[in-house]
């Protein structure tokens, strides 16, 4: 019993390392993850799950492990468990650019626009000034945003920038677009985020 659960863990870690592997491929490359068919009898499955056979193809150890191989329905091919390992990688890579940030000052660009479905949506950027004294400017993320009024986008990045473990405290610039909402002189986003954190 002792070796079986062992080997079962042993097992799980292997298949673990093999999707984590193909998913940082994929985000590395900027390639998308699914197919428009990943049954059975498609001849391509998508770049995540061919990538995974290819691994397997490839390696006896991963081979026997995944698809039909893995244990019960513990695959990693479902496109929750895809996003689930990218949503880990973006945490590992927010958790990067904190620490490389070093608790320094920072400011911040904003940029609103649709995307193809009309959704109204954020893009947040950060630029500070690193250890070795360069300038460095990360993404940090898009958030969709349903009401585009400035108090609304007001609260959406300061949800993004506390999502991220940091403190508005520590803002010291601030650029937006040229969109009414976030230039406006009385009560615009730019107004509110000076009077709030001057």
């Amino acid at each position: 019993m002792i070796k079986q659960t062992g080997q079962s863990r042993i097992n799980y870690r292997i298949l673990l390392t093999a999707a984590l592997d193909c998913t940082i491929y994929l985000l590395r490359q900027g390639l998308h993850f699914r197919g428009h068919d990943e049954s059975e009898t498609s001849s391509n499955k998508g770049n995540y799950v061919e990538l995974l056979q290819f691994l397997a193809d490839h390696d006896e150890k991963v081979c026997a492990d995944v698809f039909e191989n893995a244990l019960g329905n513990l695959k990693y091919i479902t496109p929750k468990i895809q996003k689930d390992l990218v949503n880990s990688c973006a945490a590992k890579t927010m958790d990067a650019i904190i620490s490389d940030m070093d608790n320094a000052f920072f400011s911040i660009l904003v940029n609103e626009s649709r995307d193809v479905s009309i959704r109204e949506q954020i893009a947040v950027v950060l630029r500070y000034v690193n250890k070795k004294g360069q300038v460095i400017e990360r993404f940090v993320g898009v958030q969709y945003v349903f009401d585009t009024t400035s108090s609304k986008l007001k609260e959406e990045i300061e949800q993004l920038i506390s999502s991220t473990n940091l403190s508005m405290s520590r803002l010291r610039g601030h650029r937006y677009d040229d969109a009414s909402n976030m230039k406006g002189k009385l009560n615009g986003l730019k107004t509110q985020i000076l009077r709030e954190y001057p």
